[in-house]
Order: C-alpha cells, then structure tokens, then sequence
C-alpha cells in the first residue's frame, strides 16, 4: 500500500505542477482578493472537481467509458468547443471589471464556483492527466487497498496544490495583478486554451 500511496503522491505532483487554466485561475483568485478566504470557493470546487475526476479514473469508469467511439467523439468535440470559445472569450477580455484605483474586481462566489467547474470538467488537459493517466496508472493495481491508497493520494496531493496555489497568489497581491500585467496572463492563458484544444484533435486522432 505504502508504494501505491507514493506512486499516486509522485505521479499527481508531476501532472498538478504546470500552471494551466485552472492553476492559473486559482493563483489569480487568490491574488485578487484583499482577504484569502474569499478565494476559496474557487478552491473547493477545484478539489471537488479533481476528487470527481479521480474516483471515476481509479474505479476504472471513465478509462472504459473513453474507448467508445461515440462517447470519446462527443465527450472531446465538447471539450475541443469549450477550449476555442474560452480561447476567444479571453483574449478579447480587456481586464474585466476595475476599480477605481484601476485594479480588477475580484470574482464573487458563484462566478468563481461556475468558471472553476467548467475548467476542472471541460478541460482537456485536466480531463486526459486525469481520466486516461491516472485511471492507466491505478488500473497497475488489482487489489482495491493499493487501488485505493493510489487514489487517496492523487486526491490529496490536488486539495494540498489548490490551497497552496490560492495561499501564493495573495502573498504575491493585487499589484501584481494590474493594467498590462493581467493584459499578459490573459493573452498567455489565450493561447494555452488554443493549445490544448489541437493537443485534444491530436489525442482523439491518435485513439482513433
């Protein structure tokens, strides 16, 4: 169990770490709000999410359910659309919402739940790290006590990731966040969405 447990402890850490749309979602969150708590509904959901995510993957429910051809053609057209139509929506973004010392607007709570679900659900790059490797890697283990302690560990290592994530972007602080700067991220998150969206065409042609 032991070996299991840090197996899904190395693995997750290794796919967690680069900052994509929902690292950086979090990491802004945090920086945005002038009290760190207010960032956490983005947080929670993230982990609820994730822990969705893992579940599926470990009991084995999404690595079959990715090798019917209809489902994985409708599951990743939805996930190619999303990833162009968030793309788009960003780059054309200006800032959002500022206030008057020109800083943005933090999210409110129900803003920052619906954008975090769409990103942690909808998201390519979360959905394949997840579903495909870590659901392969805890497919490895044919007993459920490995299987589990597998999973219990991807599980936390994303609570641990999100919260610390949200806990360095408000030690970093508004400042940081403004004019050009949050231009930039936004521009650089711009990309990434397109990116991943070819990285999906590439997948689903790839299983094909």
């Amino acid at each position: 169990m032991l070996v299991a447990f840090l197996h899904g402890l190395i693995l997750s850490l290794g796919l967690i770490l680069p900052i994509g749309m929902q690292n950086g979602f979090i990491l802004t969150q945090g920086a945005l709000h002038r009290r760190w708590s207010r960032s956490l509904p983005a947080v929670i959901t993230a982990g609820i999410c994730d822990t969705l995510l893992i579940v599926l993957a470990v009991v084995g429910v999404s690595t079959a359910a990715l090798h019917v051809p209809w489902l994985r053609g409708l599951f990743g057209g939805v996930g190619i659309a999303f990833m162009l139509y968030m793309g788009i929506s960003t780059w054309r973004d200006k800032g959002g919402d500022r206030e008057a010392d020109g800083s943005t607007v933090a999210w409110p709570p129900r803003r920052q739940v619906g954008f975090t679900v769409s990103v942690s659900l909808l998201n390519s790059h979360a959905l394949i790290d997840t579903l495909v490797v870590v659901g392969g890697a805890a497919l490895a283990y044919s007993l459920w006590p490995q299987r589990l302690a597998f999973g219990l560990a991807s599980v936390m290592v994303s609570w641990l990731w999100f919260f610390a994530l949200s806990m360095v972007g408000h030690a970093m602080g508004r400042v940081v966040l403004r004019g050009s700067s949050l231009l930039v991220i936004q521009r650089i998150s711009a990309v990434m969405m397109w990116a991943s969206a070819v990285y999906l065409v590439y997948i689903l042609y790839t299983f094909s």
